[in-house]
């Protein structure tokens, strides 16, 4: 039987407590949601997951009961073709309210993209892997002992363990009960007992499975359709959806085990990747550069500034171009093309890389509201992006799924992404020769003129002058219209305003005038 650790309002669920700390009633919903939830899940026709049938456009939606599977169980004949790796246990990471509404990343975000996939045809001209659960082993590669054994095994086998290896040095992995009726590590990142964990596994396993093939030349490149996500999870840390770091987990394996020599890791998720900076901020074999909403701080998760370049050996190896400016204007096609140009691929191709991983995050894809990106990047263009990469490491590349909730959004960019992997690239010729906004303009201009002093290859941007006396003009406009609606503020009320209008407007400029 599950028992339960009480403090204020979090909890964990742990074998090892002793009697005395059970506290009944909690433990009691805990167990009759557990038997809920089993009987939901005894409701869904296995068979239905595995097989074969054609599937309509519409079906790329969570609410379809069908899921192609990948027919692993034919012969595999390996002529260096696309490699995608998805696997249905990883479905099973749900929030026991059992209901999407109040969680982005769900299930159906992945069950989408395959069913797209599967319609597209795409999935017709690739290979499909067998994915398998990654060992603790190789999950602490990046993590510790403690955040390894604590989302990485199954509540039997975590009542055998010392509790002390849980715990670590201080008890702080405590489950939150969210206001939904389920479990989290945080509010945004859900919990289940059963299955979060081997979904976790199951993540990190399938991009491994996938990066070794294509390491070891059975593949040319691949797509790993999994989650949950990993680029924010750090150390000892979970968050933003994430347990374990896939990616950064994965690029370790190649070098480690694999005697790759040197990793590039691009992130393209709209949210920097905190986990993946921190795994390798002194690393000078992993390069990793990340684009992303930044606005000085303010988007989550607040890490990934312009000048934090790496520590140590490491340093000019982290490169961030943070987009600041908010969305006015958003940052979309152009933006994107002109960091690759004058950032991404001029480092990228003097590092040399003999590998390429990129944490495929789809929310900067139109269709994201401003909560959860806001961006305007066409899902076309980030094939472009992928097809650039693919003339870096002989082509040896591996996407693995990391952000994007938007269905439409993260299908058609993954659709966009696999055709670029295939050979097929799509993006206008017009879009290529545009110029960016002026906000992308000034943050290109700090990332080049901090990373020109690491990379040769590197210029600074030139923003030009006339995008400068705009900028200049613009905050001269701000600054007198606000010196304007300060002076009109301390003028006597009775003067600045009509006697009707004075009455209901005095109590606000006295507010106004004491703030």
């Amino acid at each position: 039987m599950l028992k339960v650790f009480v403090m204020g309002k979090k909890f964990l669920i742990m074998g090892w407590i002793q009697p005395a700390f059970q506290l009944q009633i909690l433990e009691g919903r805990r167990i009759q949601q557990l038997q809920m939830y089993r009987a939901q899940m005894a409701t869904v026709d296995i068979a239905r997951l595995d097989r074969r049938q054609p599937v309509a456009r519409t079906q790329s939606s969570p609410a379809t009961p069908t899921l192609p599977h990948p027919a692993v169980d034919q012969p595999i004949q390996h002529s260096l073709m696309t490699g995608v790796v998805y696997d249905t246990l990883m479905l099973k990471h749900q929030c026991l309210c059992g209901s999407y509404n109040n969680h982005p990343e769900h299930a159906g975000r992945i069950q989408s993209i395959w069913s797209r996939l599967q319609e597209s045809g795409l999935l017709n001209k690739c290979e499909r892997i067998r994915g398998r659960k990654a060992s603790l082993e190789e999950i602490q590669l990046v993590h510790s002992e403690h955040h390894s054994l604590l989302y990485g095994t199954s509540p039997l086998n975590r009542q055998k363990l010392d509790p002390r290896k849980i715990l670590g040095s201080v008890p702080q992995k405590l489950f939150s009960l969210l206001p939904c009726g389920g479990l989290g590590v945080d509010s945004d990142t859900i919990w289940n007992e059963l299955h979060s964990s081997g979904a976790a596994r199951m993540a990190v396993g399938c991009v491994i499975e996938l990066a070794s093939k294509v390491a070891s030349g059975e593949l040319k490149n691949g797509f790993a359709v999994v989650r949950p996500p990993g680029h924010h999870a750090e150390e000892s840390t979970a968050m933003g959806f994430c347990f374990f770091n896939s990616v950064a987990i994965t690029a370790k394996y190649l070098r480690d085990k694999l005697n790759i020599g040197k990793i590039l890791i691009v992130d393209l998720d709209v949210h920097h990747g905190n986990g993946t900076q921190q795994a390798f901020y002194a690393d000078p074999s992993i390069l990793y550069v990340s684009l992303h909403r930044y606005d000085e701080g303010n988007f989550f998760p607040g890490s990934g500034a312009p000048n934090e370049v790496g520590s140590g050996p490491g340093e000019g190896y982290n490169i961030n171009i943070a987009w600041t400016g908010g969305l006015d204007p958003p940052v979309g096609d152009v933006e994107y093309l002109a960091a690759y140009r004058a950032v991404i691929m001029p480092i990228a191709s003097e590092f040399e890389p003999d590998f390429v991983l990129v944490s495929a995050g789809f929310d900067a894809v139109e269709g994201h509201d401003p909560p959860l990106g806001g961006y305007k990047v066409t899902a076309k263009c980030f094939g472009h992006l992928i097809k650039q990469l693919l003339t870096l490491a002989n082509g040896r590349m591996v996407l693995a799924l990391e952000g994007g909730h938007d269905l439409t959004a993260i299908c058609d960019a993954s659709e966009a992404c696999l055709n670029a992997l295939l050979g097929n690239e799509p993006l206008p010729e017009e879009v290529l020769h545009r110029s960016p906004n002026v906000n992308a303009m000034f943050s290109l201009q700090k990332t080049t003129e901090i990373h020109s002093k690491y990379w040769k290859s590197v210029e600074p941007y030139v923003v030009p002058v006339s995008c400068k006396l705009a900028e200049t003009q613009k905050q001269e406009r701000e600054e007198t219209e606000a010196v304007s609606a300060m002076a009109l503020l301390s003028v006597d009320v009775e003067q600045s305003f009509p006697e009707e209008h004075s009455r209901k407007n005095v109590h606000w400029l006295k507010i106004v005038k004491l703030l």
